[in-house]
């Protein structure tokens, strides 16, 4: 019989293992077979997380419409530098081809010990164990002038405002020619959200929301917002069924609700 993996997280981390099960479950929108080996390889019971469907599929089209930015990142620059912060156990690294780029994943020291028994080093895959608010970890990313691509999936609203404005204005400053994507959550929606099943069983607590995407752009010269992109102009849509696509098509006529959750792309 094959040994499971005992997982002991903080509260915090623990979170890591929702988009790990929305993922690994059978879906239309696309195929984590290592979220799946993942899943049945740890010691964990994934049933007390207790996902809501609704935010299952929410996790798996925000995991694709990243995959699709730094897929064209990547062809636009094949010998590009990727950063994803947050990484928790996701198998981004193994969906993305990256024949040529360099990529960093990183996540806190227990998720990277937790993920090297999954995910191995290569020549052009590393792993750094680091908090991202301790900003000495970018000192083991060599830059070499590759035009950089840095997605936090998940991250950033864990992080207090002061926190998220330190780090963007450190990565601008560090990485020239770089691109940030992250989902972010409205002000309202961090008051709201707190109440998530999954979120309270975790015990982690969500801090920044922010309303208008353009205050980023004012942080600091030479940031741009390229697109705010929301859940329903996914292409994916049409594969789901009829609830869901009638949920988002409302979502989409409702402002506040459109802008609860999206993704917002910035060139630094």
């Amino acid at each position: 019989m094959k040994t499971r993996e005992k997982i002991t997280l903080t509260r915090e981390e623990e979170t890591l293992l929702i988009p790990l099960y929305a993922k690994a479950q059978d879906n239309p929108i696309f195929i984590d077979t290592r979220a799946r080996e993942i899943l049945d390889s740890v010691d964990y019971d994934f049933q007390r997380l207790r996902v809501p469907q609704k935010t299952a599929v929410t996790l798996r089209l925000r995991a694709r419409q990243l995959d699709v930015y730094a897929e064209a990142f990547i062809r636009a620059h094949p010998q590009a530098l990727v950063l994803h912060l947050g990484c928790g156990l996701d198998s981004r690294c193994v969906r993305v081809p990256h024949p040529e780029a360099q990529w960093f994943d990183l996540d806190m020291p227990e998720v990277i010990e937790l993920r090297r028994k999954f995910y191995p080093e290569t020549d052009n895959y590393r792993m750094i164990p680091s908090v991202v608010t301790d900003l000495s970890w970018m000192d083991q990313v060599p830059r070499e002038g590759r035009p950089t691509f840095i997605v936090a999936e998940g991250l950033l609203m864990y992080l207090q405002e002061h926190q998220v404005k330190t780090l963007i204005l450190e990565l601008r400053e560090r990485f020239l020619d770089s691109e940030l994507v992250f989902d972010a959550f409205s002000k309202q929606t961090v008051d709201r959200i707190r109440a998530h099943p999954s979120l309270q069983k975790t015990g982690a607590t969500i801090h920044w929301g922010i309303d208008d995407p353009h205050e980023i752009e004012h942080w600091a010269d030479g940031i741009r917002l390229k697109e705010e992109w929301f859940f329903s102009q996914s292409p994916d849509l049409s594969r789901l069924n009829w609830f869901y696509r009638a949920m988002f098509r409302l979502t989409a006529s409702i402002k506040a609700a459109q802008r609860a959750h999206r993704l917002l792309y910035y060139s630094l």
